[in-house]
């Protein structure tokens, strides 16, 4: 039996009601990763997707226990070795719905409001899947599937991912496929169709200074030792010159430079300098010079203080010089940086410039690799004509400036890579009280979806 785009196109608006009854009864399940007391909810989730799946058609589904929280593993491979297999990415888990008094409806009891669905995991990611899955329904119902497909959904994403590295590293057998079709990202505006094709990695440091054994009296010892908390502001304050140019000795070397073809397609998003001084309250926009905001937003390396800790910060005076100071620093890379070049790069410097009369260490605690797929790679290209196919006109490009570490476990691992899109608004107010979706981009996203798979 074969089948063509118009009959499940019509299957799908059929269905609407169907397809949202099960989106809803997904969202009710609180699959909080980050909070032990939820495993059972997290099971129930995951029992959830299999259940799914296999009503759908998939095979060869089962839930896979890992050392936290389970995956779900299923593929329907009846197409033929002449067609590609796509990996389905998503994870089922979400964020804790605090501060919960923010919340204008229960974040678990899904409601519909003014063309919105309300409920934590609504936009991140729960409902990116659920468009995937009615895709797939609606094709498998009316007929013969065009591509191969393996599904990969983790309930450890909104906790890092902590057992996804291992889990690829045993299974590159079972998973291996032409590339990953990976919903969690997003769109620019409801109008404008959008496909992210790089990613910053990340390299976050904890900074030590130590001085003194223990904290000082200020005034029996001022000014014969040298205060580790003037120390690491000094340090700190060299980082980065008046021009945002970061200081760290060959920081820039190995930076990939933005191609004419990428500066156009960035610089034609359709975001203002006024829009991000809106959205940050900031009085005024300020980065490294000789780059749009754009630009500097997701292809240009970044360095940023998170934090700093050292003494006294309680109510009242204390007068001390205190022993030791702390500095959070997070650094955003681009294509070709490593997190290893950089905290060498990162130790390099302190050698330079911290004051001989301190110790210190630069502690490496996290880190992720950039990633960036060619803007001609072919499955990105049918996926775009789909994309187009919906909104009828063209979706911009760009580069995220987060990260979103299994694409790029996944290009190291498994040697593939990423079509990286999505149905979220920025509007969603993911991870924030009151997440919601607008149903008129998920249904329009299904319906992209059922293009994308026929343009194969």
């Amino acid at each position: 039996m074969t089948t063509n785009k118009n009959e499940a196109n019509d299957y799908c608006k059929n269905n609407e009601e169907v397809f949202l009854k099960n989106f809803k009864e997904f969202l009710s399940i609180p699959s909080i990763s980050t909070d032990s007391l939820h495993q059972a909810e997290i099971m129930l989730a995951a029992k959830w997707l299999k259940n799914h799946l296999t009503t759908i058609g998939m095979e060869n589904v089962r839930i896979i226990e890992t050392k936290r929280n389970p995956i779900v593993y299923g593929e329907y491979l009846k197409t033929g070795k002449s067609k590609p297999t796509i990996l389905i990415y998503g994870h089922y888990d979400v964020q804790p719905p605090d501060p919960i008094d923010e919340w204008e409806s229960d974040p678990f009891q899904p409601i519909e409001n003014n063309g919105k669905l309300f409920a934590r995991g609504a936009s991140d990611m729960k409902g990116q899947i659920m468009i995937s899955l009615a895709a797939i329904e609606s094709i498998m119902q009316t007929g013969d599937f065009p591509v191969n497909l393996k599904f990969l959904f983790e309930g450890e994403e909104e906790i890092g991912s902590p057992s996804m590295r291992t889990f690829l590293e045993e299974n590159k057998n079972v998973l291996k496929s032409d590339f990953v079709l990976n919903l969690d990202a997003g769109m620019v505006a409801a109008d404008i169709p959008t496909i992210v094709y790089g990613l910053r990695g990340l390299a976050y440091f904890e900074i030590e200074i130590y001085g003194p054994r223990h904290d000082l009296h200020s005034g029996l010892f001022g000014g014969i030792v040298y205060n580790p908390a003037q120390a690491l502001c000094e340090i700190l304050s060299k980082m980065k010159d008046e021009h945002g140019v970061i200081q760290l000795p060959g920081f820039y070397d190995s930076v990939l430079e933005l191609t004419n073809e990428e500066r156009q397609k960035i610089n034609a998003l359709p975001v203002t300098d006024q829009d991000y001084l809106k959205e940050t309250g900031s009085p005024s926009l300020w980065g490294e010079d000789g780059y749009s905001t754009l630009e500097r937003l997701g292809a240009r390396p970044t360095l940023e203080i998170n934090g700093m800790t050292s003494g006294y910060t309680g109510e009242g005076p204390k007068t001390i010089i205190p022993s030791k100071a702390i500095a959070k620093v997070s650094t955003r890379l681009v294509p070709n940086q490593t997190p290893e070049q950089v905290h060498q790069q990162l130790i390099n410097f302190f050698e330079i410039h911290a004051p001989p009369h301190v110790h210190w260490q630069v502690k490496l605690i996290t880190k992720d690799l950039p990633c960036l797929i060619d803007l001609h790679f072919e499955p990105t290209q049918k996926y775009s004509n789909a994309l187009q196919e919906v909104w009828k006109k063209e979706p911009v490009f760009k580069r995220e400036g987060g990260s979103i570490p299994i694409v790029s476990d996944i290009k190291t691992i498994l040697g593939i890579d990423t079509v990286l899109s999505g149905f979220s608004l920025p509007s969603d107010r993911i991870h924030s009280p009151n997440e919601h979706i607008q149903l008129e981009v998920w249904k329009k996203g299904i319906q992209a979806i059922i293009s994308f798979f026929f343009n194969f």
